[in-house]
């Protein structure tokens, strides 16, 4: 029997049949193609953002540090900051140029002496002219003094200090001293609606609550060297820029922001607080 010729139609029909189940097989997926177009690209890259912004330079900070000169704190308001320079906040912002003076900004340096001879004026102390002496106080300049604001034996010595003749501002009993740390002033018992009088010729530099922890306040101008305040009233019975005259009803005496009525009265010189008793009269 010829094997070659018996299975040769055998090869080829396995032959045919696997070329045609090649032809009508599945095609694979072509593997993807990354898209170089336009569209597939990314945008192009931006110039890179300024590490850091600049910093913004604040009114006044050419005189930070200068005498006459304050930089402003967290929580300052133009008043307190007044109050504590010796002037009104309404001066204080006519000489820094403020349009609206409630809005102050952390590091921003404030004028808080007067243009022309504000430094001298501002560097003055007040001492006795001998520990014994009960005479009027001389002035002389801080510079040879830097820290000493001397308070004579005499608690009266000071009453006619600079011409002033300060009064007691109410008529109740002395209920809390002077401390520089913890009370700034003297605190004067009475009953809600009792009379409170200006200590001394002045001008009203606040009457309002902006305060905190004065309530209704009102605070006088003296001459260049001292301030009065007067605190937690029931009443404000004179406004703003208002003249007034020694002994003058100013206010009604109440507990505003206070555990109890009183008045809260503080001497300010040189917007430093001083012990209002060595500057009244004795009772």
């Amino acid at each position: 029997m010829n094997f070659n010729s018996s299975f040769r139609p055998l090869v080829l029909m396995v032959m045919v049949s696997a070329v045609l189940a090649g032809c009508t097989s599945t095609p694979r997926t072509p593997a993807p193609v990354e898209d170089r177009t336009a569209m597939g690209r990314l945008p192009a890259p931006t110039p890179a953002m300024p590490a850091t912004e600049a910093v913004k330079t604040l009114p006044g900070s050419e005189n930070a540090g200068k005498p006459g000169y304050y930089t402003v704190q967290r929580g300052d308001t133009l008043t307190r900051i007044g109050l504590d320079n010796g002037q009104g906040w309404r001066d204080l912002a006519r000489w820094n140029n403020l349009t609206n003076p409630d809005l102050i900004e952390v590091g921003q340096v404030l004028r808080v002496a007067p243009p022309g001879g504000a430094v001298e004026t501002a560097g003055v102390v007040v001492r006795p002219i001998a520990p014994t002496s009960n005479s009027s106080p001389v002035v002389t300049s801080a510079k040879s003094e830097p820290n000493s604001v001397s308070q004579p034996n005499n608690p009266n010595a000071n009453a006619n200090d600079e011409g002033l003749g300060f009064i007691w501002p109410a008529n109740g009993s002395l209920i809390a001293g002077f401390d520089e740390v913890k009370n700034k002033g003297l605190d004067i018992a009475g009953k809600a609606g009792d009379t409170v009088m200006a200590a001394a010729d002045g001008q009203v530099v606040y009457a309002g609550a902006g305060l905190r922890g004065y309530g209704n306040l009102i605070i006088l101008k003296h001459n260049s060297t001292f301030l009065t305040a007067y605190a937690h009233n029931q009443a404000l019975l004179v406004k703003e820029d208002q003249k007034v005259r020694k002994g003058q009803k100013i206010a009604e005496m109440g507990k505003s922001d206070s555990d109890r009525v009183k008045l809260h009265f503080e001497v300010r010189r040189q917007g430093k607080p001083v012990d209002p008793a060595q500057l009244l009269p004795a009772r």
